[in-house]
């Protein structure tokens, strides 16, 4: 038993050292892609892409349930944006409250027969509005089905444009953000094949008149902690695999796709919990068994703002559900493990997920528990104590302080430096006690997958509702 307990710390020691390490050399990639990224962008007059006839039109998909509160504003925001060739396609997914009939109301939305083909399967379509303030926005009333997959499914049989923009209506775009996500696909059309966008914390921030008038740090705690998880994930993790053309998560609130692959591949899957990753990983396979030369890219500067969970509840639920997400899509695709026709997806990436992401909350609670006991059975030793404390607590502090660093040097987009040594001081607490709470909801996730329980829980997050008099977001339920 012993032995048994000194060979699982050391087991877990290592487990998170490579973890860290892994951390640590994709930190110094996009480190230098960052860099590259910001020459590249310099030598690029966005202004020509801007009125250039050459730049490809784009259809902005937004599906959206109960958003009467919202959806105005954000709507407003999308054909605001700056993009010569747009069409705003909303998908009014048998919302129960006046989401359409505010849209009706603000933009003089009128009944139109057009042809309609379901090229990919969706929820029966209600009926088709098309604006008579903007003919660039159509509004799709569908059936509810339960998902947003299907509801962009939706959009998809209805979108014009070579290339589909895919927005979460509780977002804010900048105004130059399909601009530059666009910039990859204008330098090498025939291999760019999708590219992902950051996505950042709108918490805190100020919006007004659908912009982006000051951007802060959340009050609440809990809302600071995941700023540092979107930085780390996106500004390090999502570069550094992109990098190596590797990257199989873009974000369901912000991505742009090839439409005519989407389709070749039937779409969303309807009943998929995590339609973004799991969208990106078929579209892996199927060009990968095409033998296609192709390229996904990601994009760190052009931005959208988004809402996070505000309590611990809705947090834990949207953490489940996007442990649930991931098994969902790794164990229909574990036939591409270790396999040469999938190259580096099916060699690194999707091992390094199986290994670090999905059994990473199972690891962990194994090793608090071996710890424990070797402490009970005193042969816990306090070099082994300081050696995990180093490597594993004090290495992936540094990670995520670097992650913090990289954006005040690059983006800068928190200028005030209390809110800079705010965000320092919270990568401090990540690892303990977030960390534990974080392990505890994936675990919660993984139970629920394995015992069919597939249902999406209504979340309490901050809506885009403005308080006139400040230009401040005020809170809503978002169910």
């Amino acid at each position: 038993m012993i032995h048994f307990l000194e060979v699982t710390n050391q087991v877990l020691f290592f487990y998170y050292l490579l973890s860290n390490l892994a951390y640590l050399m994709m930190l110094i990639i996009a480190l230098k892609t960052s860099a590259a990224h910001l020459r590249h962008l310099e030598s690029i007059p966005l202004h020509w892409i801007k009125g250039s006839p050459l730049a490809p039109p784009i259809t902005v998909l937004v599906p959206a349930h109960n958003e009467e509160k919202s959806i105005s504003t954000a709507v407003r925001n999308l054909l605001d944006l700056d993009y010569p060739q747009l069409e705003v396609i909303v998908i009014n997914d048998g919302s129960s409250d006046g989401t359409l009939q505010v849209m009706q109301q603000e933009f003089r939305l009128r009944l139109v027969r057009a042809v309609y083909v379901p090229q990919v399967t969706s929820a029966p379509i209600r009926g088709l509005y098309r604006s008579d303030a903007d003919p660039r926005l159509l509004v799709v009333d569908k059936e509810p089905a339960g998902s947003k997959a299907d509801a962009v499914n939706a959009g998809l049989n209805a979108a014009t444009s070579p290339y589909v923009c895919v927005v979460d209506a509780d977002s804010v775009l900048e105004r130059d953000a399909l601009l530059r996500i666009m910039v990859p696909v204008l330098a090498d059309p025939k291999r760019v094949v999708s590219v992902g966008g950051i996505v950042r914390v709108l918490n805190g921030s100020e919006i007004e008149g659908g912009r982006m008038r000051r951007v802060r740090l959340p009050k609440k705690s809990i809302e600071v902690i995941q700023v540092v998880e979107y930085l780390r994930a996106f500004l390090i993790g999502r570069e550094a695999w992109a990098r190596g053309n590797m990257l199989t998560i873009i974000s369901g609130a912000f991505g742009v796709f090839r439409t005519d692959l989407v389709l070749a591949v039937g779409g969303y899957r309807s009943r998929a919990i995590g339609e973004d990753f799991d969208l990106v990983t078929r579209l892996h396979r199927y060009l990968l068994n095409q033998g296609v030369d192709y390229c996904i890219e990601f994009v760190p500067d052009p931005v959208c703002w988004t809402e996070v969970p505000s309590d611990l509840r809705s947090l834990g639920r949207q953490r489940a559900r996007w442990h649930k997400g991931l098994l969902d899509v790794l164990w229909p695709n574990k036939d591409m493990l270790f396999r040469p026709r999938y190259g580096r997806i099916g060699c690194l990436a999707l091992p390094y997920l199986w290994l670090f992401e999905f059994l990473a909350p199972v690891i962990e609670l194994g090793g608090i528990a071996t710890i424990i006991l070797a402490a009970c059975f005193g042969v816990l030793s306090g070099a082994f104590c300081l050696q995990f404390l180093l490597f594993g607590y004090a290495f992936a502090t540094v990670i995520s302080i670097g992650s913090v660093l990289q954006e005040e040097l690059t983006y800068k987009r928190y200028n005030d430096w209390q809110d800079v040594a705010r965000l320092v001081s919270y990568c401090f607490l990540e690892h303990f006690p977030y960390r534990q709470f974080h392990m505890i909801w994936r675990l919660q996730g993984l139970w629920q997958y394995l015992r069919g329980d597939l249902v999406w829980r209504p979340m309490k997050r901050q809506g885009l509702v403005e308080d006139p008099r400040v230009g401040m977001r005020i809170t809503k339920n978002i169910l």
